[in-house]
């Protein structure tokens, strides 16, 4: 048998092969070709499947390691956001620069995270807004909360219809000299006022002859202890009455009012009580007053006893000058304050305006009443649970524009409250 030994030996010994060892040669030689090329394509086979997978892990790897990063710096953030978004201030509007607005580029938060986080956490993401020179500014998203139903929108006030479409739900006006009644919707109503109670407080603390000149401190007891609201005047400013009054008539100042009460003879339950007993003498029989600034659902009247209020009031000329006053400037002990008119009737140069007041709490909407001259008769105007900040001065307009367009002869009254049992 030949085998490779042997044929060396052949062949370095130059002796010559049969025909059998010659056929067994040339399929050695054949066998070994074969074995050579299979072992190259099996070597060249894994080179190549080890360079694939190389260059696949290599591929894969970092976009995955990005992306964990990503998703857990941002599930990060959220989670931060959520946790603190509790105990944040409540905001009444996110304020944004005109330049972040005019030329933003948004940079979106990863929208796929949106999944993943829950509704409430959502909501007090940040996102980021990215103006032309690469500022961030952040735009907080908060909760909206609808404002509560007024006292006149509970009880289907607005429904009432009229030929004007007002806002308000109660209009009434009537002519000061006769009382003839104009216009009447609702006067009977009895509903919130609000701060148009100033014009009572005014009224008792002027009744009281107490000095003008006196000095009067606010203290703890001024503050809002109900609805919480604000007041620019803090606890340990000092003025005098007179400008306690003037500021609590013409910008509504609460903590003036209530300093106000505070300082009568018997203290506030006896200026309380004087309001309330005011009322009586003047016939205002749905009227009932808790407090000296409105800032009380408890303080309650009707239209139709709102005007016998006007009217009282108008007899007071300080009353008249105070309401009135476009601006006004004191000194508090601590800084100088700069005070406007809460009516903005009063710098419309078209309007004759001999006194005001307006009023606002939920309960009560948006309040207004005024004694007026229109076309050289002199009138008095109320509007009560008007919705919309400034739906009770177009309502007025409206009203001024339907007296000044009757003519001599027609009827005035326009209500389907007029000459009924009331509300």
């Amino acid at each position: 048998m030949l085998n490779i030994a042997n044929f060396s030996k052949l062949y370095y010994t130059g002796d010559t092969l049969s025909p059998v060892q010659n056929r067994t040669l040339m399929k050695t030689e054949m066998f070994s070709s074969l074995r050579v090329i299979h072992g190259v394509a099996v070597r060249t086979a894994l080179s190549v499947a080890v360079s694939v997978a190389l260059a696949t892990s290599f591929a894969v790897a970092p976009v995955d390691a990005f992306a964990k990063t990503t998703t857990s710096k941002s599930t990060k953030k959220l989670a931060k956001g959520a946790a603190a978004a509790p105990q944040a201030k409540p905001v009444k509007s996110s304020k944004v620069s005109a330049r972040s607005v005019g030329a933003a580029k948004l940079a979106p938060v990863a929208a796929a995270q949106d999944e993943e986080v829950p509704r409430a956490e959502r909501r007090h993401r940040v996102s980021y807004r990215m103006d032309a020179h690469g500022r961030r500014a952040a735009v907080r998203s908060v909760a909206f909360q609808p404002r509560p139903p007024t006292v006149g929108q509970a009880f289907g006030l607005h429904d009432t219809p009229d030929s004007l479409a007002l806002r308000s739900s109660v209009a009434y006006v009537v002519d000061q000299n006769t009382a003839e009644t104009l216009f009447d919707k609702n006067s009977r109503a009895v509903v919130p006022i609000a701060s148009i109670t100033k014009l009572m407080t005014a009224m008792v603390a002027l009744d009281s002859k107490a000095p003008l000149t006196e000095d009067i401190t606010v203290t703890d007891e001024d503050r809002d202890y109900e609805k919480y609201t604000g007041s620019r005047l803090s606890v340990g400013s000092e003025l005098n009455r007179e400008d306690m009054l003037h500021i609590a008539l013409m910008a509504s100042e609460n903590r003036a009012a209530a300093a106000l009460s505070r300082y009568y003879p018997n203290g506030r339950p006896g200026f309380i009580a004087a309001m309330n007993a005011k009322a009586k003498m003047l016939g205002m029989t749905d009227t009932h007053f808790e407090n000296s600034t409105g800032l009380t659902s408890q303080n309650v009247s009707s239209a139709r006893d709102l005007v016998k209020m006007v009217n009282a009031a108008y007899q007071y000329p300080l009353i008249r000058k105070f309401s009135t006053d476009r601006s006004y400037d004191v000194f508090t002990g601590k800084r100088n304050l700069a005070y406007n008119n809460t009516n903005a009737l009063i710098r419309n140069p078209s309007w004759e305006i001999g006194l005001q007041k307006t009023g606002f709490i939920n309960e009560a909407g948006e309040c207004l009443v005024m004694q007026t001259t229109i076309h050289g008769r002199p009138v008095v105007m109320v509007l009560l649970d008007s919705s919309g900040k400034y739906s009770r001065f177009a309502d007025a307009g409206r009203l001024r524009g339907f007296l000044e367009t009757e003519t001599a002869g027609e009827p005035h009254i326009t209500s389907a409250d007029a000459g009924g049992g009331g509300t």
